[in-house]
């Protein structure tokens, strides 16, 4: 159980990096601010599944 909310934890902590990238590359362009503002939306979102998994995985590993 440990080893597989581990994988999720660093997939999910790559999906935030992936999107935080697209954020910051359309912002650098000039992209419409919708996209930007959705973005973020999902950034913040990954990020909040990435902290609750990644305690899962303290909680589980003991």
């Amino acid at each position: 159980m440990s080893t597989f909310l581990s994988i999720l934890a660093v997939i999910f902590m790559i999906a935030t990096a992936g999107v935080l990238l697209a954020g910051l590359r359309n912002m650098m362009v000039g992209g419409p601010g919708n996209t930007s503002q959705k973005l973020m939306r999902m950034r913040i979102m990954l990020q909040a599944i990435a902290v609750a998994v990644i305690v899962a995985v303290l909680y589980f590993s003991r």
